[in-house]
């Protein structure tokens, strides 16, 4: 008689949470630029509104030396926070820029300066096909949902939440502009896992970025959805075979079968 004992790994014993949670990213996930996100395409128009809400203010700017300066720092601190993964805002560009011109900023309104600047972006946007009946779906099956994105103004995400009347579904929003981190940054999900007190093998993370999204989920501990609806991007060639998501979705229509097959192949 073989009396050999069967070692069985302790990881069969594991059993794996159920997701209770999902945490979407903004642009290109839920909505989508008509401009491809092709920024230079459109910056000239947004720096032209910006200098003129500037000089309605009282400023006295040459338009092609602020422009030149605005641009500069716009590139030079985009390269930044693309590698540090701190935020570094648009109002702090926008000082820096009028500070180094030698504009006095007493008195100036930066809100209204960077609402005019946003201004014509923001009316490019559009939602995702799918996206308020995937959002109820994923509501009225139980789960959670946040925002976290990443941006520089705060409260250009705020206004292009409400424009798209998204705002019911999510609590909290997260944006990196108010938290001073960007993901990948695992830390900026801890305000969306301390609001809902869920561990982070109970969340998954939805986004278009894989050095973004899908990374920073990694180094969270969630679990992962690429969506791919506008994903055909530089940023993520680079990564397309080193950061691998749990699982990829071309539509947001898909998500709630992914969900629901996540939670049963714990």
């Amino acid at each position: 008689m073989n009396h050999e004992k069967r070692l069985i790994h302790p990881s069969s014993f594991i059993i794996h949470p159920l997701l209770l949670g999902a945490i979407f990213d903004l642009g290109s996930t839920l909505i989508h630029n008509q401009y491809d996100n092709d920024w230079p395409k459109i910056r000239p128009r947004m720096i032209a509104d910006l200098t003129a809400d500037l000089r309605a203010q009282g400023l006295a700017l040459d338009a092609d030396s602020f422009s030149r300066a605005f641009v500069r720092n716009l590139t030079d601190f985009d390269a930044q926070r693309q590698t540090h993964f701190k935020e570094i805002t648009t109002e702090y560009t926008l000082r820096t820029t009028l500070t180094g011109l030698g504009v006095t900023l007493n008195g100036l309104d930066f809100s209204r300066a960077l609402a005019a600047f946003f201004s014509f972006s923001e009316k490019s946007w559009r939602l995702m096909p799918g996206a308020h009946e995937t959002l109820a779906e994923l509501k009225a099956r139980g789960l959670r949902l946040a925002i976290v994105s990443n941006a520089a103004d705060d409260a250009n995400v705020q206004r292009l939440i409400d424009s798209h009347n998204l705002r019911p579904y999510f609590d909290p929003i997260i944006v990196s502009a108010a938290a001073g981190i960007r993901k990948p940054n695992p830390r900026i999900f801890d305000f969306v896992l301390n609001a809902w007190k869920f561990v982070p093998a109970e969340v998954v993370m939805i986004g278009d970025t894989l050095g973004a999204d899908v990374l920073g989920a990694k180094n969270a501990g969630l679990k992962s959805v690429w969506v791919t609806m506008q994903a055909d991007t530089p940023y993520n060639a680079a990564h397309r075979d080193t950061i691998v998501p749990d699982a990829v979705a071309e539509s947001l229509a898909k998500l709630p079968v992914i969900i629901e097959t996540m939670n049963d192949e714990r």
